[in-house]
């Protein structure tokens, strides 16, 4: 078989409707769109979610909940994911990003209290919860607040 000679499957392909050539071709004068109306206009026809000028669905259903607009929020990083890094090591955001454990900063890094910590580390971070700070701190290690 050569490039040349592939064709479509029989039936898979059908020639566009030739609109507007005449009466004896099925689809003369008004092209298929019939007399006057909304439809047979150009732009015409009615918007999504319309209901023939009943209430439409998304105005009937009550409205819920609210977007607050100060909400700040945080990247997060558990405590056990901090393992990777050497014994002594001064762990940054920048680190952080670089060795995958948070894609984004947003409005900083929050170090979460699960998992284990077995190694002596200073975290500087936005925010620690309370037993993340006890966990780091228990081992000599510091919590620092950036």
């Amino acid at each position: 078989m050569k490039l040349h000679e592939l064709h479509p499957a029989a039936g898979s392909t059908t020639a566009p409707k030739r609109l507007g050539r005449g009466v004896g071709s099925g689809l003369g004068k008004t092209s298929g769109k019939g007399h006057k109306g909304a439809k047979a206009r150009s732009g015409g026809g009615k918007r999504p979610g319309f209901e023939g000028g009943q209430m439409p669905l998304y105005r009937r259903v009550p409205k819920r909940g609210f977007t607050n607009i100060y909400r700040v929020e945080y990247a997060t990083v558990n405590v056990g994911r901090l393992e990777i890094f050497e014994n002594g090591t001064v762990v940054t955001v920048e680190m952080l990003k670089e060795a995958g454990l948070i894609s984004k900063v947003m409005a900083g890094v929050k170090i979460l209290g699960n998992g284990e910590l077995t190694k002596k580390l200073t975290v500087e971070a936005a925010k620690f919860t309370d037993s993340a700070k006890e966990k780091i701190e228990a081992l000599g290690g510091k919590a620092e607040v950036k």
